[in-house]
């Protein structure tokens, strides 16, 4: 007799499931919508925004090079005004306490002389020069008029030529020109913009701006550079966010935090160890390990692909071995079993001789096999997103304009075209990232791993029904010669499929970040989610798909009997299918 705690238990993790399809959004990916919400949908030209109204508030801002530079002069003159000293001044304060307003007018007020001091803002000069003498340069020692002369703060006299030659070079050597002092080594006052502006040429005044401009970004602990290649926007970042997801003008998406794609569900530590294992040697050793054997005189991996047990390592080595005992060829022949069998390596591994060899390699071969499944498909969903992102740019640019024309109908009407294939490349991303969640999810925690699975399949499933239909079913009207009485009923079927794919994979990324809570230690649904079932109402009312149906949906993907799963997508087929339904890739 089954136990309630049975952690099989379809109940249990069909209540879990109905989460997932909460705010009662049809669940049926193909049913029939109703007409009349569906015109109360597109009443006018934003209400195709509202299949996106529960986007989570923007907790950054895209800033471009004028932005950056209207927030520097602001800033610059804000310390300016409070302190009474120069912009000039204000500029060296700003930088030194890397673009903080707030910790210059602190330490500032705190101790005046001790700031002034470590920053080279001097009050009075240390140097003074007779009024009745030509000032004498402290580089090439020659005497000029005054008016071939320039100083610091600190009084002490160059020349224009010496000056310019001093701050060209310091420029051409990067941004640390942006912290310059007084050339006379016992000095340190600061040498600021106004020195720039007045002794360096056009080209070294146009690297300084820039490198100070860059500086308002990169000193700043809450501003960084999008780190699309190319890319030359901004983005702030307001405290207190839990989502670090970030997306640029430039249709790039980073996490904040780590800079690397944006990857929710996957934490940025699991997102690091991906990727450096992705890069790393390890899976070569790996390979080599599972595919290899060395030889026993020069201990050369040795791959073999084909033929018989009789090997020959590559020159200078050139020794002639058995591939199964390793053995010497010359001791091998009929008596030990011919060219493709070795009766010695045949009772050495009954012996045990050869165990923990062999298990080695088969460990290395399993560990293999399982990185390349999950790698296989993360880098299958990497691809689809891409082709899915050239597919966006061809809608928004090409098609849209010839769907207008053709179907009689304001692009602005078109909206739910562009929102479902952008909603098709966010889940793709999604997606791709759930194959690095399930790699590195602790293989003894079989009930998270089996429901887990169970959810990335139903995603999957969602995903291919939506990318179906913004695929193949939009080209037909397209290519009309006029406009069409489906065309609407293809609006209502579109927009009710980004709606319901969306709230899947949205209830998906919580359930995956708060590591799948609802399913406790033992393999059993959580008493808050077995709860659900009460809260979430009968689900036979959402689009046909009642609890029946989900109950039968789990059993049959527990079982081998009535399905089975695709190597390369890992959907579960019915069993009389010969190709898979999703990727159509043939059954083996």
């Amino acid at each position: 007799m089954d136990s309630s705690d049975d952690m099989h238990d379809a109940n249990d993790i069909e209540s879990l499931d109905d989460d997932f399809y909460s705010d009662d959004v049809p669940m049926d990916y193909y049913s029939d919508y109703d007409d009349d919400a569906a015109d109360d949908y597109f009443d006018d030209a934003d209400d195709a925004d509202r299949i996106f109204s529960r986007r989570p508030e923007q907790s950054f801002t895209i800033l471009k090079e004028s932005d950056i530079r209207q927030r520097q002069d602001e800033d610059v003159n804000r310390v300016a005004t409070v302190l009474s000293i120069s912009k000039v001044s204000a500029s060296i304060l700003l930088r030194h306490y890397n673009w903080s307003v707030s910790k210059v007018h602190d330490a500032w007020f705190a101790d005046e002389d001790c700031v002034r001091k470590a920053v080279g803002l001097l009050e009075q000069p240390i140097f003074q020069c007779p009024n009745d003498e030509e000032p004498t340069c402290g580089i090439c020692f020659e005497n000029y008029p005054r008016s071939k002369i320039a100083m610091a703060s600190c009084g002490h006299p160059y020349c224009i030529s010496c000056w310019g030659g001093y701050i060209g070079t310091s420029i051409n050597d990067g941004p640390g020109c942006l912290t310059l002092r007084c050339p006379d080594p016992t000095c340190g006052a600061a040498v600021g913009q106004d020195m720039i502006d007045l002794v360096a040429s056009d080209e070294d005044k146009h690297k300084y701006g820039h490198y100070l401009l860059r500086s308002y970004i990169e000193d700043n602990k809450m501003s960084k550079w999008c780190p699309a290649p190319g890319c030359e926007y901004a983005v702030t970042f307001d405290a207190g966010s839990a989502n670090y997801d970030v997306s640029c003008l430039c249709s790039y998406c980073f996490c904040w935090n780590c800079t690397e794609e944006a990857h929710r569900p996957v934490d940025c530590s699991t997102v690091s160890k991906w990727i450096l294992k992705n890069s790393a040697e390890s899976e070569n050793m790996n390979w080599i390990l599972a595919n290899s054997k060395p030889c026993p005189k020069c201990k050369r991996p040795i791959e073999k692909n084909q033929g018989c047990m009789h090997m020959t390592c590559t020159p200078p080595c050139k020794y002639e071995f058995c591939w199964l005992c390793l053995g010497v060829w010359s001791d091998h022949g009929e008596r030990t079993g011919g060219f493709y069998a070795c009766n010695r390596y045949e009772s050495a591994k009954q012996e045990g001789v050869y165990d923990d060899s062999e298990k080695r390699r088969e460990m290395a071969k399993n560990s293999l096999e399982r990185y390349t499944h999950y790698y296989e498909r993360w880098a299958s969903n990497q691809s689809s997103r891409q082709k899915a992102l050239a597919d966006l740019h061809q809608m928004q640019t090409v098609h849209i304009e010839k769907l207008s024309d053709t179907q009689c109908q304001p692009e602005s009407q078109l909206k739910f075209i562009t929102e479902a294939w952008l909603q098709i490349v966010e889940c793709r991303r999604v997606l791709k990232w759930t194959y690095a969640y399930g790699y590195y999810l602790p293989e003894n925690e079989h009930a998270k791993k089996q429901f887990f699975e169970y959810l990335q399949g139903e995603a999957e499933s969602g995903l291919e029904r939506l990318h179906q239909c913004a695929e193949k079913e939009l080209h037909p009207f397209i290519n009309d010669g006029g406009p069409s009485r489906e065309f609407n009923d293809f609006r209502t079927k579109l927009a009710g499929l980004t709606s319901v794919t969306k709230n899947y994979f949205e209830n998906l990324v919580r359930a995956l970040e708060n590591g799948l809570s609802d399913v406790d230690a033992d393999g059993a649904a959580s008493s808050k989610a077995t709860s659900s079932k009460n809260a979430a109402g009968s689900s036979k009312g959402r689009g046909g798909r009642g609890k029946g149906t989900l109950r039968s949906s789990l059993s049959n993907r527990m079982s081998d009997d009535s399905h089975w799963f695709c190597e390369q997508c890992t959907y579960a087929n019915v069993k009389s299918a010969t190709a898979c339904q999703i990727c159509n890739h043939q059954r083996r």
